[in-house]
């Protein structure tokens, strides 16, 4: 049974109800222009299955989605639900999810935007496994995760991909993403993931993330090929930059290059907001970081453009 009261939800309820075998998507536009792709109904029941598995989900599992069904990980929480005969509300999205009363939730999917109103929900104790996905956390959201006790989980995947083929424990403190049931992973010559399933009809798909290879079936994300910086011959992953600075400042930042005549590029710390002196915060921040590592130039903007789950566009 879904529960619903929204457009989006009746429109992808007809869509899948259709006789086309293809349900249209569009990827997120962090990284590109958002596009429409389209995704087999069969691969995306595979996806779901997958994580039905993972977290036990049948019939009588009750899930709530906070997050539209314009987005896939919105359809994807409706076809979980479709496929295991679980029971499901749809609530508008907002930054207060799960505001109604329910019985125990199985499962509920948010965005990090949402995770404050999650935490300050009085029945956070019936909160059984919760997904986070769409945009990276902080390490002072990753550390509320861990005082609260909610089973909480970071997912890696793509639209490509119908969801998340990987989830790394956030309540247990790991950094370690582990494979769903069906997928294994292999590397490319540029450290890059390859994600290969048995279950969905893509084989093997080459992303642009570098990562640690732990296993077959296990890797620590390191960041985006395309976002690395050569400074003087030697890389830096900028979110690795930023997890190290995560804690040392209380605005929306990022870490990018700028070129440069010497080194070729070198580190620029991007803040949001109005200009202040950072000349205490440099000197801060090279005592955590590595001197390549650290940003040799501060750069201000006014708001930084984001996609529609929050993450911000690097460009």
């Amino acid at each position: 049974m879904i529960y619903y009261d929204d457009k989006a939800t009746e429109s992808f309820l007809e869509q899948w109800n259709d006789s086309s075998d293809y349900i249209t998507a569009h990827t997120s536009g962090s990284t590109s222009a958002p596009k429409a792709i389209k995704l087999l109904k069969a691969d995306m029941k595979a996806s779901a299955l997958s994580t039905c598995r993972f977290f036990d989900i049948n019939s009588s599992s009750i899930l709530v989605c906070p997050l539209s069904a314009d987005y896939i990980a919105g359809k994807m929480m409706i076809v979980r639900a479709l496929e295991s005969g679980a029971t499901l509300y749809m609530e508008r999205p907002s930054n207060k999810p799960a505001a109604i009363r329910y019985d125990d939730i199985d499962l509920i999917a948010i965005v990090p935007s949402q995770l404050q109103g999650l935490i300050k929900n009085s029945v956070i104790n019936k909160f059984r496994n919760v997904i986070i996905g769409g945009a990276p956390l902080s390490q002072q959201q990753i550390s509320h995760i861990m005082s609260t006790g909610l089973n909480a989980y970071s997912t890696y995947g793509m639209t490509e991909t119908c969801s998340h083929v990987a989830l790394k424990n956030i309540s247990g403190n790991d950094v370690t993403y582990h494979a769903l049931p069906g997928y294994t992973f292999t590397v490319d010559n540029r450290s890059c993931l390859v994600v290969n399933s048995s279950v969905q009809s893509f084989g093997s798909l080459t992303t642009n993330d570098v990562v640690n290879l732990i296993d077959d079936s296990s890797f620590e994300w390191l960041g985006r090929h395309d976002n690395v910086i050569i400074t003087g011959g030697l890389k830096v992953h900028p979110e690795l930059v930023e997890q190290k600075i995560s804690n040392c400042l209380d605005r929306c930042f990022y870490i990018a290059p700028v070129a440069d005549d010497k080194w070729g590029q070198v580190v620029a710390l991007y803040i949001e907001g109005e200009e202040f002196d950072t000349a205490e915060l440099i000197a801060g921040l090279s005592e955590i970081l590595r001197p390549h590592e650290l940003p040799r130039k501060v750069l201000f903007v006014k708001s930084f453009n984001r996609t529609d789950s929050g993450k911000v566009i690097r460009r």
